[in-house]
């Protein structure tokens, strides 16, 4: 559910997170930036990749993206590799932010979408997240349900 914007003709969506909204309590969310190899983001380009499985995590006074696949570029001189950790672009004060949040209040950092942005530059969206218990995900797919259920009987009505 990566913001759309149609009148910018480089953005464009690499690869989303779907499950994160539904196995985690999106609190906040944040765009960084991220240090790729040329190879990567010829493969980003052709639009090979994937951040289902990945996370985020403050270490040592950096921000780190943790297990993102970006396949390989057949053509790359140098190739990288596939799930290496990749560092991402925030200020300090964001870092600082997202560090509390991570070690004081016991929340997970989680990727949502990776795009590139108006200029053509790779864009991540982190959420700083609460995950979700089984029940919680019961209750959010049953008032779901139920928007579309009141939804579907007032266009009959109306």
């Amino acid at each position: 559910m990566a913001s759309k914007e149609p009148d910018n003709p480089n953005y464009k969506v690499i690869a989303e997170n779907r499950r994160a909204r539904r196995d985690y309590e999106i609190v906040d969310d944040l765009e960084c930036g991220i240090v790729l190899s040329g190879s990567e983001v010829k493969s980003l380009r052709t639009g090979q990749s994937n951040i289902a499985d990945s996370y985020a995590s403050v270490e040592d006074g950096e921000l780190w993206l943790t297990n993102a696949f970006i396949a390989p570029y057949q053509q790359a001189m140098f190739p990288h590799e596939e799930r290496r950790r990749r560092k991402l672009l925030v200020s300090r004060r964001e870092l600082a932010r997202l560090w509390n949040a991570t070690q004081r209040e016991g929340m997970t950092l989680v990727p949502l979408v990776m795009y590139f942005n108006h200029r053509g530059i790779v864009k991540v969206k982190v959420a700083t997240a609460k995950g979700k218990r089984k029940a919680d995900k019961r209750a959010t797919e049953a008032k779901r349900d139920w928007n579309r259920q009141k939804q579907r009987l007032l266009k009959q009505n109306g």
